[in-house]
């Protein structure tokens, strides 16, 4: 057999491999090599497994020769990835009336009957394909409830069950094999990320049978906590059991180490514990890895079965690969590489807990991560009074606009009919670290009866309770269990590796104090992004915007501006501050006008009245702003150019803030960012305005200041034309939000109602508001990237869109050599972390 390639005794020398017999008989081999008490196995390759689903079974007898005539076996599977799965195991074969008798002997009868029962009930559900109803009337276990499981065999088969140990083998690979190949197991691994020709491995392995004189039983053991990877011994022991019977539901498990609560197995068998500590920290420390070892105790003596990967949350994920580099097992760079970067967000947020029941009213597109509970609000208004009680609140809205950012911040988390990954509420949630779930289209948005109505009929009204699950995207009744976030020293310790690794800078968007400091707490590099119309639309401060809007003049309009220019300043003062001298990219202003001003009639009236003008002409003013495609108008740069107040007022407001706060400490040197540029000749006038304003406050303040203006980059033509806008800049940072919207002709808050049946039908791999498009956007970044630095080889550039805190996104910024990428706060650590494994893939050639 030794020389079989497919049917492998498994030795410390065997040709016996994961990608051939699957990752189980490799585990047993390297626990065979480790000299544990293993008990004997033969592995079925992939090919042995796949000729015995199409009907060729291997020679039984040469299998068969391996083991001893009277030992029972147990077959268990062996795919490649154990998240994989496959089919249930099956113990006890060889069991026959003979063995019965024999066993009776040995054991009792009544646990050699259970044995038998055992067998014969996953035989015949299993391999005879009997319906498990067909036992369902047989109350009775031990020799009643084998006689009856026997006769009830019999009736259903009109045959007696097999009696031969080679039998009962054979039909148990068939079944697991052709189980493994069926249609429903394979469309189930698929969904687990495994291939659709995945090859199943097959162990037939001597019981030990756990049961019988002495102490016997089986369980499971592990050195750490699954939910927070901190050490600590955890498992399950039955004494009496087989296999994982110690996990079943309501079953009397004893505790493993002492406990005052109850009996444990240091009580009863504390040798056997002793070797199984011992077990489990060599398989730690060989295996380079915490792993769960699945065992049977004989008469007070120690087998170990399986040993399996703990499985664990990302918190426990942490800890674990932190603790194994502490300790010297594994180098700090693969602790690094072992962590999934999408699997920060559970860490960095609140979390449904995993055991929490969840009754899910709908499923909409989970926009930014975590979960919380509040009640329903459906205006900004009311989520600020519910704010100001002390009350969690949940806004609901069809779609949010820039008049709902100061509810966004009164709420816990935000919920919206309409959008997608980069729409307003998206960008706004995950910049604040608020759940939010968009899409949810699914569901009846009722905003004026201040309702919401369920696909299945049930109503939700103003003050009901819901839970936003932003990570699933998971709508739920009431409040489950949550698990809050996890900002330990594994965590930090982590992160300070990465940070060691990895090549490519990381910034954070951070519109206010509140996000700078988070920015700062997640260790971001500075700003790369601050996007100033945010802080217009506090009410203070938005009268006097409307004000500016009705202004007849140019003069007029900069003496209403003046009256914003030390709001202005105060805000930049506190992000320069909170920031200590790291970069500061603001962007100047790039909304249109007219979303500042109201489109409801109490809305206008409220204008008329503030400003002291007749309703009419406030109408008319509105009517006049409108316009058919606000995203293509009269924006950013263009307002820059036709209305030039604004940004004089900005530039002011941002050098006079640059001296105050380099007195208290290191020079601050800003980044103003023009966007939406798409010209020179843009840059050319913009700059001269700003170039002026400079001046002017050097010579009243009477000290020099150093900054950089720089372009948003959110046009396809401004990626074409680089090569012409880079010699009038200091930085280009690629605004990929709008630059994927106009490259593909698409609104990111509309591409949410097809976008999905888009991915299905492989239209696109992925979303491009999600993950950034390689082929088109991808192929504008090169060239603008190309192009700018040919013109213009010292200018800085970066991605400054919500794709820079997405994984596969960064990757193709740090292939281009871009010099960083900028995402909302919460997502800097996913960020940090996906860099330092792209630069250890690229050391390592991978």
């Amino acid at each position: 057999m030794q020389n079989n390639p497919h049917t492998t005794l498994i030795t410390s020398d065997a040709p016996v491999a994961a990608n051939t017999h699957g990752g189980r008989a490799k585990c047993l081999q390297r626990l065979v090599r480790l000299d544990m008490p293993v008990p004997r196995t033969v592995a079925l390759s992939f090919e042995s497994v796949h000729q015995i689903a199409n009907g060729n079974v291997p020679d039984i007898s040469a299998v068969l020769e391996q083991f001893e005539p009277t030992a029972l076996l147990c077959v268990r599977p062996s795919s490649e990835d154990p998240d994989w799965g496959g089919p249930g195991a099956v113990l006890n074969i060889g069991m026959n009336d003979a063995r019965y008798l024999d066993l009776s002997a040995d054991m009792g009868r009544d646990a050699a009957a259970a044995l038998y029962l055992r067998f014969a009930q996953s035989y015949a559900t299993h391999v005879a394909r009997l319906d498990p109803d067909v036992f369902d009337d047989i109350d009775a276990d031990g020799r009643e409830g084998l006689s009856l499981t026997l006769r009830a065999y019999e009736d259903e088969t009109e045959e007696a069950f097999p009696q031969e140990r080679g039998e009962q083998l054979v039909g148990v690979l068939r079944s697991m094999a052709r189980a493994w190949e069926g249609t429903s197991a394979r469309l189930l691994r698929q969904a687990k990320g495994a291939p659709a020709d995945a090859g199943l491995g097959l162990v037939i392995q001597e019981m030990i049978p756990g049961v019988g004189q002495g102490e016997c039983g089986s369980g499971v053991l592990q050195l750490v906590d699954p939910a927070t990877g901190k050490p600590q011994i955890t498992g399950r022991y039955l004494s009496q059991s087989q296999g994982r019977d110690a996990l079943g539901e309501g079953v009397s498990a004893l505790f493993l180490q002492k406990d005052e609560r109850g009996p444990s197995l240091e009580d009863v068998a504390p040798e056997a514990f002793s070797d199984l500590k011992a077990h489990a920290a060599l398989m730690r420390e060989k295996l380079r890895e915490e792993m769960q070892v699945e065992f049977v105790v004989q008469n007070g003596n120690v087998h170990i079965l399986d040993g399996v990967r703990v499985q664990r949350g990302s918190r426990a994920a942490v800890r674990i690969a932190v603790r194994l580099a502490e300790d010297g097992i594994i180098p700090p760079q693969e602790a690094v590489m072992r962590i999934d970067p999408h699997s920060l967000n559970e860490l960095l947020h609140r979390q449904v807990h995993p055991s929490a029941k969840r009754d899910v009213l709908t499923t909409g597109i989970g926009a930014s991560p975590g979960a919380a509970t509040g009640r329903l609000v459906f205006t900004a208004a009311e989520a600020q009074a519910s704010a100001a009680r002390g009350e969690p609140c949940i806004l609901v809205r069809r779609e949010t606009s820039p008049e709902d950012v100061r509810g966004m911040h009164a709420a816990v988390a935000v919920l919206t009919e309409k959008g997608g990954m980069t729409s307003h509420a998206a960008v706004i949630g995950r910049g604040l670290g608020l759940p939010c779930i968009v899409g949810a289209s699914e569901m009846r948005f009722q905003t004026k009866l201040k309702q919401l109505t369920a696909p299945d009929g049930r109503v939700f009204k103003t003050g009901d309770v819901l839970t936003i699950d932003g990570s699933s995207g998971q709508v739920l009744v009431g409040e489950p269990a949550m698990l809050e976030a996890a900002l330990d020293d594994s965590f930090q310790t982590l992160m300070g590796w990465a940070d060691a690794e990895r090549d490519i800078a990381i910034r954070a968007n951070a519109d206010t104090p509140a996000d700078a400091q988070t920015a700062r707490n997640f260790q971001a590099e500075g700003i790369g992004l601050c996007r100033t119309e945010h802080m217009f639309f506090d009410p203070g401060r938005l009268t006097v915007m409307r004000e500016m809007i009705f202004a007849q003049t140019p003069s007029g309009r900069a003496a209403v501006l003046e009256r914003l220019l030390p709001m202005q300043r105060q805000d930049f003062v506190q992000l320069f501050r909170i920031m200590e001298g790291q970069p500061v990219c603001i962007r100047l202003f790039d909304p249109p006008l007219h979303e500042f001003l109201p489109t409801t009639r109490s809305g206008q009236r409220e204008v008329a009245e503030a400003l002291d003008l007749p309703v009419s002409d406030v109408e008319r003013r509105v009517d006049s702003m409108s316009e058919y495609n606000p995203m293509l108008g009269l924006r950013g740069v263009r307002l820059g150019v036709t209305v030039p107040e604004i940004y004089d007022m900005q530039a002011r407001a941002i050098f006079e803030a640059t001296l105050e706060a380099s007195k208290d400490g290191a020079p601050v040197v800003p980044e103003v960012m023009i966007p939406l540029v798409s010209a020179k000749r843009e840059v050319e006038l913009v700059r001269a305005r700003i170039d002026k304003v400079a001046t002017e406050v050097a010579s009243e303040q009477g000290q020099e200041f150093d900054y950089r203006l720089g372009v948003m980059v959110e046009t396809p033509r401004a990626c074409l034309r680089a090569n012409e806008i880079a010699p009038h800049t200091s930085f280009m940072s690629f605004g990929t939000n709008d630059l994927t919207q106009m490259t593909y002709g698409l609104s990111r808050d509309d591409a949410g109602r097809f976008m999905s049946a888009y991915v299905r039908l492989g239209v696109f791999n992925e979303d491009p508001f999600h993950v950034l498009d390689a082929d088109g956007v991808g192929e504008l970044l090169r060239l603008g990237a190309e192009r700018g630095r040919e013109a213009q080889p010292g200018v800085t550039l970066s991605v400054c869109g919500e794709h820079g805190g997405n994984p596969e996104s960064i990757a193709i910024c740090r292939a281009l050599g871009f010099d960083y990428v900028s995402c909302s706060p919460f997502r800097v650590p996913v960020a940090r972390l996906t860099a330092a494994q792209l630069a250890i893939s690229s050391k390592l050639g991978g």
